[in-house]
C-alpha cells in the first residue's frame, strides 16, 4: 500500500451487481451495474459516508470484468492496492469473477439474488497466500470479515481464520459478521456447517455483527422474537465469550416495500442495549443495509461514541441504504446524523 495505511481494512468477495431496475431478472434486457459484496459494503460506506480510509483485500482475474470491478471499487475510494490479481485463462475454466443477478422485489414479491459465483478467483485463495504481518501495519485500527467469505469454501474459511489471527496479533480490532447464505452451504454440509464454521472464526472478534445469525440450533432454525433478543444475546455471549460486542440488525417485512427496522446490542460494560425504532420504513432496494448498519456501527465504535450511540449510527445508515438502489451505501454522515436526530424527509432547497 502507498501513502497512509488504511483505518479499516476488509476481507472478502467482491462481485459486480446486476440490477433490472423495477423489473425481473427473466424478463429484463438491461441490468444496471453495481459492485457489492458482504465484507467489501462494510469498508465502502465506512469510506464514502464515514470519511474513513478503508481498504480490500480480495481476488480478481485480470480481464476486462474483473477491471470493471476495480473502477467500481476505485469510485468508492476503497483502497485497490491489496487487491490480488490472477491472469484470466480465456474463458473462465480455471478461475473466474463473480456475478450477482438481484431483484429488489415489490409488495408482496420479495427480493431475489441469483448468485454465479462458483470457482471464482477468490474462492480458491489459500492460507499463506496473503503477507498478513504485511497487511496490518501501523495504523490499521480494525479488520473485518464474515460468513459470505468463509462460505466461498472450505480454503477462505482456513484463510480467515489466518487473517483474523493475525489481526489480534498485531493488536487490530477485529469484526465478524455470520451473514448465513444457504446458496453458499447448499450441497456442502449446510447450516450445520455454516454453524461450525461460525463457531470456529466468531471467537477471534471483538465484536460480531449480526450476532443473532449464532443463537438456536443452528442459522435460521429459530425467528427471535422482539422480546427474545436480549435472552438470545446473552445465549451468543455464551458462546463466544471472548467477544466485547454482539449486535444486530431487527426487521419485520410486512411487505418488500415497507420494513419495521430496529437494532439492538449486548457488551459486557452495558449490557443489553436497544437501537433507534423505525416502524413502516418505505424500502426502495434492502440489499446492504445490513453491511451498512455494519459499518455505523463501526464509526462509532471506533469514534468512541459509545454503544448506543454507535448502534444509532448503524440503524440510521443501513434505514438511509435502504432508500436508494444497489448494495452500497449513497447517504452522506451529514444525513445520518440528522435522521438520528429525529429529522423528516422534508424538501431541501
Amino acid at each position: 500500500m502507498s501513502g497512509l495505511a488504511p483505518d479499516v481494512v476488509a476481507l472478502g468477495e467482491v462481485m459486480l451487481r446486476f440490477d433490472p431496475g423495477e423489473g425481473r431478472i427473466r424478463t429484463t434486457r438491461t441490468f444496471q451495474v453495481w459492485e457489492g459484496g458482504g465484507e467489501y459494503n462494510v469498508v465502502r460506506g465506512l469510506r464514502r459516508c464515514f470519511g474513513l480510509r478503508t481498504a480490500v483485500v480480495t481476488v480478481l482475474v485480470d480481464n476486462a470484468v474483473g477491471r470493471l470491478t476495480e473502477d467500481l471499487v476505485l469510485q468508492g475510494g476503497v483502497d485497490t492496492s491489496l487487491i490480488r490479481w490472477v491472469p484470466d485463462d480465456g474463458i473462465g475454466r480455471t478461475a473466474r469473477n463473480g456475478l450477482n443477478f438481484v431483484e429488489r422485489g415489490f409488495g408482496i414479491r420479495g427480493a431475489v439474488g441469483v448468485s454465479d459465483r462458483a470457482h471464482t478467483a477468490i474462492s480458491q485463495l489459500r492460507p499463506g497466500a496473503v503477507d498478513w504481518d504485511a497487511v496490518f501495519t501501523p495504523g490499521v485500527r480494525w479488520f473485518h470479515t464474515g460468513g459470505v467469505f468463509a462460505g466461498l469454501s472450505d480454503t477462505t474459511a482456513e484463510v480467515a481464520e489466518e487473517a483474523m489471527a493475525a489481526a489480534r496479533r498485531h493488536g487490530v480490532t477485529v469484526s465478524y459478521d455470520p451473514n448465513y447464505r444457504p446458496s453458499l452451504w447448499a450441497g456442502r454440509g449446510g447450516p450445520d456447517l455454516a454453524r461450525e464454521v461460525d463457531l470456529r472464526l466468531a471467537p477471534y472478534a471483538d465484536v460480531v455483527v449480526g450476532a443473532l445469525g449464532l443463537a438456536g440450533k443452528h442459522p435460521g432454525a429459530v425467528r427471535i422474537e422482539a422480546d427474545e433478543v436480549a435472552d438470545a444475546l446473552s445465549e451468543v455471549a455464551g458462546r463466544v465469550p471472548g467477544a466485547r460486542v454482539l449486535a444486530t440488525t431487527l426487521r419485520n417485512v410486512p411487505s418488500a416495500g415497507v420494513n419495521d427496522w430496529s437494532s439492538a446490542a449486548w457488551s459486557r460494560e452495558s449490557d443489553f442495549v436497544t437501537g433507534p425504532r423505525m416502524p413502516g420504513l418505505h424500502v426502495l432496494d434492502r440489499i446492504g443495509s445490513g453491511d451498512a448498519f455494519a459499518a455505523g456501527l463501526i464509526h462509532g465504535l471506533l469514534s468512541g461514541a459509545g454503544l448506543e450511540r454507535a448502534l444509532a449510527y448503524g440503524t440510521a445508515h443501513g434505514a438511509l441504504t435502504m432508500t436508494t438502489p444497489g448494495d452500497v451505501s449513497m447517504a452522506s454522515l451529514a444525513e445520518v446524523e440528522a435522521l438520528m436526530a429525529g429529522d423528516s424527509a422534508h424538501v431541501r432547497r
